[in-house]
């Protein structure tokens, strides 16, 4: 067998496979033989049709079994006498297999670019580290009575963090604006959901007011009738409701199932909810500071074909995920680009944590994986059976696994690196972008 290999880019080659005709002859020849002693021809006897007639019937079938599983064969045996690595399979061109003049063809495909580790000494690593506070307690348990505050009519003027029901008609140059009118429409003040200083400018309002309010649009705004201009909206008050939150009583406490200790009870269950969300947020934090760390430190070139792969599994993900539930899901059809980015760090990650994988003999912990499971199953009334169900199924608890050892990969580098902690707080973690007030 013949191979030549020619580099074609960074990642892709080119390689050329001649196979002798002796070899795909003589294992034709060698299954015709075998067939000939079972073969049922008409006119003859099972097993006795002469060699000539076997091969008028079965010769052109065998042949092409045989091509294929040599052209297979082949291309293994070529890639490891030169040491390649495959990423996907290759694309065959410029086949020949007639009779007489044995196989030869091109496959081209990319290979798994080297890559070698940096000194993880030199990795620098900034730690976010924060803890649940008492007054994040409190301002949690106010969120949560705030999701069950009921409204209760007034009569005066409106304030912040009342809600008005009103009806408005907006107009640009005393023209009607399409998509501007609402009829006992809710706003609550201080929510900053409309535009510009609309909701400051109802401040006072009072049941069965009119008012007239001119605010200027933003440039970007959404409505290409209104983007960047003075809209006027007339605005008629029906009520104005001031909000009143839920008593801090058993049958609230009741609600979120603390059946004892009251508001002590409560407290704790939050507590332990929010360090258990906080812990995990800060672990992803970490994981991705590590990750960044790696890619800016491994310059790496990855296989097309990977990314590609990849950009749509997380197309079908996506897709997935936007159609649960709706109709016409098969005409939906998001572009690919949208998902390369992404697909390509996971590429690149996938290939670099193997690598720190492999040469430093990282094995998955057991007892890592089961706590995983166990945390998992806690979120669940009957955890017990989640965790069977995880153990019942290879699959399923490979994917918790992987999760485990990415993670021991991460913890691995934290101890090699530069790791610098940044304190930081509940909020900033878990509501990154907001501002204090912002709404």
């Amino acid at each position: 067998m013949q191979v030549t290999v020619e580099a074609t880019g960074s990642l892709e080659r080119r390689m050329t496979v001649q196979v002798p005709e002796e070899r795909i002859a003589s294992e034709v020849e060698s299954r015709l033989r075998r067939l000939g002693k079972t073969a049922r021809i008409h006119g003859f006897r099972p097993g006795k049709a002469p060699p000539q007639v076997v091969q008028r019937s079965y010769g052109r079938q065998v042949r092409d079994e045989v091509v294929g599983e040599v052209l297979r064969s082949s291309f293994a045996d070529a890639v490891a006498q030169n040491s390649l690595a495959p990423a996907g399979g290759p694309t065959i061109r410029e086949l020949t297999a007639a009779p007489g003049q044995g196989l030869s063809y091109t496959a081209v495909f990319e290979v798994y670019p080297k890559l070698s580790l940096p000194d993880l000494k030199e990795l620098k690593v900034s730690r976010p580290v924060a803890e649940v506070m008492e007054q994040d307690v409190d301002q949690m348990i106010l969120t949560l009575r705030r999701q069950r505050q009921t409204w209760q009519v007034v009569d005066r003027g409106a304030r912040t963090g009342d809600r008005v029901v009103l009806d408005y008609e907006g107009s640009v140059g005393g023209e009607p604006l399409e998509g501007n009118t609402g009829k006992q429409v809710p706003v609550e003040l201080g929510t900053h959901r409309l535009v510009g200083e609309l909701e400051e400018r109802l401040v006072g309002i009072r049941a069965g007011e009119e008012r007239e309010v001119t605010v200027d649009f933003p440039a970007d705004h959404r409505n290409a009738s209104a983007a960047g201009k003075a809209v006027t909206f007339k605005i008629t008050a029906h009520r104005v409701e001031e909000p009143h939150l839920p008593e801090m009583d058993e049958g609230f406490f009741a609600s979120f199932g603390v059946a004892e200790g009251g508001e002590a009870g409560l407290r704790r269950e939050v507590r332990e909810n929010m360090e258990r969300e906080l812990r995990e947020n800060l672990q992803g934090r970490v994981k991705t500071a590590v990750m960044d760390g790696l890619l800016a430190a491994i310059p790496l070139d990855v296989p097309r074909t990977l990314v590609d792969s990849e950009a749509q599994a997380l197309r079908r993900q996506a897709q997935e995920g936007l159609v649960q539930g709706r109709s016409g899901a098969a005409a939906l059809e998001l572009p690919l680009t949208l998902f390369e980015d992404q697909a390509r760090r996971r590429v690149a990650l996938g290939m670099i944590l193997s690598e720190v994988v492999r040469a430093n003999q990282l094995k998955v912990d057991p007892e890592r994986v089961r706590a995983r499971v166990a945390s998992i199953a806690s979120t669940y009334q009957e955890p017990e059976e989640v965790v069977r169900w995880y153990y019942s199924d290879k699959r399923r608890l490979a994917d918790a696994e992987n999760v485990v050892l990415e993670d021991q990969v991460v913890d691995w580098i934290l101890e090699r690196a530069q790791v610098t902690d940044s304190p930081t707080t509940f909020d900033a973690v878990m509501k990154p972008g907001q501002t204090p007030g912002g709404g």
